[in-house]
């Protein structure tokens, strides 16, 4: 059985696309193209169901039309139309995360080698060339930390953990 702590919301499903079960599919991260996991998950009626990806291409930065196997119809099609879709975190490996540069983050527990827990990253600010993790610390303050590959030292998806070696001062600010 398939947990919510075990995948990663990536995107949405909108509306089929043309007679053959296509989909239009707004993503959030391409993820699903830079590893290898052969499915997407859905929640239908509760539960965390995968659906294997027949093809899938782009359409546009945050777009692309995909195909599950045995959704041949536009019909079969409508019943994802505006699901979320989901991607597995075991299919995602440490490199692969902390270079994405999205989304996929949010909800991780940022840790220091020194300080211990510093708190919940919220959000990830990209407006910049620099970016920041948007941490909430159990205080219930707000820290920006540079996501900087080299400070990161263990990134586990399955507990949703990162741990980085923060400068020493720039928790101060």
């Amino acid at each position: 059985m398939i947990k919510k702590e075990d995948v990663v919301k990536i995107g949405q499903f909108n509306k089929p696309h043309g007679i053959h079960g296509e989909l239009s599919f707004t993503f959030t991260s391409d993820i699903f193209d830079r590893c290898d996991s052969p499915y997407f998950i859905c929640e239908m009626d509760g539960i965390l169901v995968p659906f294997f990806i027949e093809e899938y291409r782009f359409r546009s930065e945050n777009g692309a039309l995909v195909k599950l196997e045995k959704i041949e119809s536009d019909s079969d099609a409508r019943v994802f139309t505006n699901k979320e879709v989901f991607y597995p975190l075991s299919y995602i490996n440490e490199d692969e995360e902390v270079h994405a540069g999205d989304k996929m983050l949010v909800g991780f527990t940022l840790y220091d080698t020194k300080a211990g827990e510093i708190g919940e990253i919220v959000e990830i600010d990209d407006a910049t060339m620099n970016i920041l993790f948007v941490i909430e610390t159990p205080a219930g303050d707000e820290l920006l930390i540079p996501a900087v590959d080299d400070y990161v030292v263990s990134l586990d998806p399955q507990t949703k953990k990162i741990v980085m070696n923060i400068p020493e001062g720039l928790l101060d600010l």
